[in-house]
């Protein structure tokens, strides 16, 4: 059998696995020799071989055969480590970088076959991510791991809420060190994959080599590592892979949607090596953040809707009104895209609202004003009715104002009925108030901070 037929077989093999199960499984895989009946193949790790042989061996066996090829059966050996099982070089990662082809294709055609676990998104690039405030820590943090060189912090935790960019971070590290350091085995998957081939080893009886396979990387990255909690066993082994790796000098990167100590039914000792390192939270996008993102996404989209028209004022609503996710907010711009080019029209605020209601009904805000009021005025130490009253002294003034711009911030209310629940004051006054506090939420830290520590505890 020639490597032209194992051509052929793997192309048979693509169609019949999948693109993604071909890319993770298959194309490490290399034809050696055909001797005796005998097909020998080269693969990374003794995992690879094992899990090849047990779910894929009868199907190679049989494409082989149907290729004409005599075999009788066929073994795995780990092969030395060459330029061929190394990560993609710097240009075809900046060419995966730079495609605009939807996400699944993109990350398996660009992923390296030397990376044995999830599929990266060719998307998730330093160069797509939108930094603001919420995040500009944790992005200079991960560009640091991403250079590939010796950092001061290990493990690097990254925790967010859902849909705050840690996916896109770690994916972005993954092609950023695939760029740098080339030389580097790096390993990023889940943590439901870790635990998944964690039982399979157990079942199958390859300990060793799951421990080979793990202890053998450069960089470890686990997505999601909240999904190991309560879960005794992959635990067990998880704090041993880590204490392995940590000793070796690897780097570790964990991404969870909470912080170490929040995670219910985690290790102490897990917590206790995770918050040895780096800690970073991502904040909540703020409106600035997501304004830009939607702007980034639609430099983006006129490439594919050259011909659509966006009316100004769109993307300043849906900054507002979707707040929370940014898959959400990035979803509803592609939705209203689509339908805009499906029915010829404008992007106007009417299509907007039509197009997107269910989306807006689901990112209503649910605090109320009276809420707002009541806690502003517990963070400043004064009484409800002071802040409600006519007195118009700074100790009073200055509160008034910040509950005045969380309401417009976080409640549907319109200016005149927010007036109304300040003791009937009027629009005019609430929009100064508003303006007032956007003013000084730029120049005062305090303000600042005050404002993002009471929009926190509204929405939690």
């Amino acid at each position: 059998m020639t490597d032209d037929t194992w051509g052929t077989i793997r192309q048979d093999l693509l169609k019949t696995v999948g693109q993604n199960n071909f890319k993770t499984w298959i194309e490490p895989v290399n034809f050696s020799e055909l001797k005796d009946g005998v097909a020998t193949f080269h693969v990374p790790t003794n995992f690879i071989g094992n899990y090849v042989s047990q779910n894929y061996g009868d199907l190679i066996l049989h494409q082989m055969n149907q290729n004409g090829a005599d075999v009788q059966r066929m073994q795995f050996k780990v092969a030395a480590k060459t330029s061929a099982h190394r990560p993609a070089p710097a240009a075809s990662v900046k060419k995966a970088s730079a495609a605009a082809a939807p996400a699944v294709s993109a990350a398996t055609e660009s992923n390296d076959v030397g990376m044995t676990g999830a599929p990266l998104d060719a998307r998730f690039t330093f160069d797509s991510f939108v930094v603001g405030k919420p995040n500009e820590l944790a992005n200079a943090a991960a560009r640091r791991v991403g250079e590939g060189g010796p950092v001061t912090f290990n493990p690097l935790f990254l925790y967010g809420g859902v849909g705050l960019g840690k996916t896109h971070l770690m994916h972005a590290i993954a092609w950023e060190l695939q760029a740098q350091r080339p030389d580097l085995n790096v390993l990023y998957l889940s943590a439901e994959q870790f635990m998944y081939r964690f039982v399979q080893a157990l079942r199958d009886r390859k300990m060793m080599d799951f421990k080979e396979l793990f202890r053998s990387v450069d960089v470890l990255m686990v997505d999601d590592v909240q999904f190991i909690a309560g879960k005794d066993s992959t635990q067990e082994e998880f704090f041993h892979t880590f204490n392995a790796l940590v000793d070796q000098n690897k780097q570790i990167i964990i991404s969870a949607d909470r912080a170490p100590g929040e995670i219910k039914d985690l290790e102490d000792r897990i917590k206790s090596r995770l918050q040895c390192g780096l800690v970073v939270d991502l904040h909540p996008t703020d409106y600035e953040l997501r304004l830009g993102i939607l702007q980034t996404k639609v430099d983006t989209y006129r490439e594919q809707y050259p011909e659509l028209q966006l009316q100004d004022g769109v993307l300043e609503f849906l900054a507002h009104r979707i707040s929370t996710n940014v898959r959400v907010l990035e979803g509803a711009l592609t939705r209203l895209f689509a339908f805009a080019s499906l029915v010829g029209r404008e992007i106007t605020m009417e299509l907007t609202q039509d197009c997107l209601s269910d989306v807006l009904r689901a990112s209503e805000r649910k605090v109320s004003v009276e809420e707002i009021q009541r806690k502003v005025a517990e963070h400043y130490n004064i009484r409800l009715s002071d802040m409600i009253g006519p007195k118009r002294v700074r100790t009073f003034a200055r509160p008034r104002q910040v509950a005045m711009y969380l309401c417009k911030q976080l409640t549907s209310r319109s200016l005149p009925e927010i007036g109304r629940r300040f003791g009937g004051r009027d629009h005019t006054t609430v929009m100064h108030g508003v303006r007032r506090i956007e003013e000084l939420r730029n120049s005062d830290g305090q303000i600042a901070e005050d404002l993002e520590l009471l929009r926190r505890t509204l929405e939690a």
